[in-house]
């Protein structure tokens, strides 16, 4: 514990050494005050990820087969199901964007893979999405405010096409979302 915090003095100390003194460092190199480029660099390597993802899932959109929602949905994956009655189901999402990160969805897809596939029919159920994305913000303490976000389409970084609600809080959304 002591060596710890011996090494983060240590590096506290010599970052804002680096930052005072131009001498000690080469010619136009700036030493970052804020953000680490580790951040920056993870951020895009986490964007393409997604992209790459997207891209892939969009080729077999629609193909009919079950998607992992539906294995979800069928219990065959576990899940920590936050809110669910017969027609939705709602479950904290494997990689959270925010401290709170729930993922909404129709328990049964109906040809409803995007929301570009959304017809008439489909009204009730989009509603229900809805209600379901304002009682799980209750249930996740969300107050003072959240998102919901609907991917749609590769560009949409839609990953699985069955239609679903991220809902985000916990934390101070950024804008422009994108």
């Amino acid at each position: 514990m002591a060596t710890r915090a011996a090494a983060a003095t240590l590096s506290a100390a010599t970052s804002s050494l680096l930052r005072r003194s131009a001498s000690l460092r080469p010619h136009g190199f700036r030493v970052p005050c804020r953000v680490p480029p580790q951040r920056f660099v993870r951020h895009i390597a986490s964007s393409t990820n997604e992209e790459a993802a997207a891209r892939a899932a969009a080729a077999t959109a629609d193909t009919g087969g079950p998607t992992i929602f539906d294995k979800i949905i069928a219990k065959e994956i576990p899940s920590t199901v936050v809110y669910e009655d017969d027609k939705v189901l709602a479950f904290r999402d494997i990689n959270p964007q925010a401290p709170a990160h729930v993922l909404v969805i129709p328990k049964v897809r109906d040809g409803l893979t995007g929301l570009d596939k959304a017809e008439p029919r489909h009204v009730e159920i989009l509603g229900q999405l809805l209600c379901a994305a304002k009682v799980v913000a209750e249930k996740e303490g969300l107050a003072n405010g959240y998102r919901v976000v609907i991917n749609n389409g590769p560009e949409g970084c839609q990953s699985v096409y069955h239609l679903h609600l991220h809902v985000l809080g916990g934390r101070q959304m950024k804008w422009p979302a994108g």
